[in-house]
């Protein structure tokens, strides 16, 4: 490609945040680096990580990386966030610091949203990996087929409610690119925590704009031990906590929502699934009397939750014998 042709294509502004993984951090780096689509700026904002990561991104000499440090821990969301209001691009595109693009995941992207000006997300599959970067050919397939990417048709959906928001298609935090004058970055509350790229999908959804899905794997999201889904203990109902904590905000949000009424009952369901979900991780950190209202507010809304019931009811046992059935049920 020559100088010409590269600065011919519109800049777009590649977010990577970053904490405690250098290693990961640095094959991202370099997936983003050797991007076909040259015409980029590659932003790291790294959460205060315990050893500083500017001198592993300094030694890419690369002038199109700018790196931000944030001199204590901000919080996932936010770090998340301030790498996307630095960018200067017309397109975004977060890159998970353990996650690994295809060389041309860009040049396959950002075609569609430049042919088409009223799309504001084009997105892909995506190949699951191990923590060695082994690709997981069984987790792969039924990653693609848990969110419904194998039955959906290749080019333009509008409107993608139900792609975006019920079926969850739209992987927002690796596998996409956003036209980014088409969002608000301060619209995503502070509340969404682990749950921003859902918000942001809901976001793209309302703001009745189109989306194109182009059905190749052209990333490697990476599921390993560091991840919530994969820790353990203690920390394993802290992680739990958090995500239901967060799913009963969005899911109160879009129920209210008046573009998704012909959805609100599935959302409903997963408002009181998450509250259930809330209540017993309090159940397990020992705060029985906190639990409680969390259970009885489903019950008033569905009487005959099997799981609700059965959790309500470990409310009321004795810790012994509740903590021994808890552990049966895991």
């Amino acid at each position: 490609m020559s100088l010409h042709q590269e600065y011919q294509q519109p800049l777009v502004s590649v977010i990577i945040p970053t904490y405690n993984r250098p290693e990961y951090l640095k094959q991202a780096i370099a997936s983003a680096i050797k991007q076909t689509y040259q015409n980029i700026e590659i932003i790291i904002s790294d959460n205060c990580s315990l050893e500083n990561p500017q001198e592993l991104v300094e030694s890419f000499g690369d002038s199109r990386i700018r790196f931000w440090r944030h001199q204590q821990n901000v919080g996932m969301l936010a770090n998340q966030l301030h790498g996307f209001k630095m960018a200067r691009g017309k397109y975004v595109a977060s890159l998970h610091d353990d996650d690994i693009w295809n060389e041309d995941f860009l040049a396959k992207l950002v075609p569609p949203l430049e042919a088409n000006s009223d799309l504001i997300i084009a997105f892909c599959d995506q190949y699951i990996i191990d923590a060695n970067g082994i690709i997981n050919d069984v987790g792969t397939e039924e990653n693609t087929r848990g969110y419904k990417r194998d039955k959906l048709a290749e080019g333009i959906h509008q409107p993608f409610y139900k792609i975006g928001l019920i079926d969850k298609s739209i992987p927002t935090a690796a596998s996409c690119v956003i036209r980014n004058n088409f969002v608000n970055w301060d619209s995503l509350p502070s509340e969404v925590g682990g749950m921003w790229d859902l918000y942001l999908a809901y976001l793209c959804c309302i703001s009745g704009h189109g989306a194109y899905y182009y059905p190749e794997r052209l990333t490697r999201y990476r599921a390993h031990e560091q991840t919530d889904t994969m820790l353990s203990g203690s920390r394993d109902v802290q992680a739990k906590l958090r995500k239901a904590k967060s799913e009963m905000f969005c899911y109160q949000v879009f129920m209210e929502d008046a573009h998704l009424q012909e959805f609100r009952v599935y959302f409903q369901q997963k408002w009181l699934d998450a509250n259930t979900t809330f209540g017993i991780g309090l159940l397990r950190s020992e705060q029985i009397a906190a639990a409680r209202p969390y259970f009885w507010k489903t019950l008033k809304k569905q009487k005959f939750n099997v799981r609700t019931l059965a959790a309500f009811g470990l409310s009321f046992t004795p810790r012994f014998l509740a903590n021994k059935l808890m552990r049966i049920s895991k």
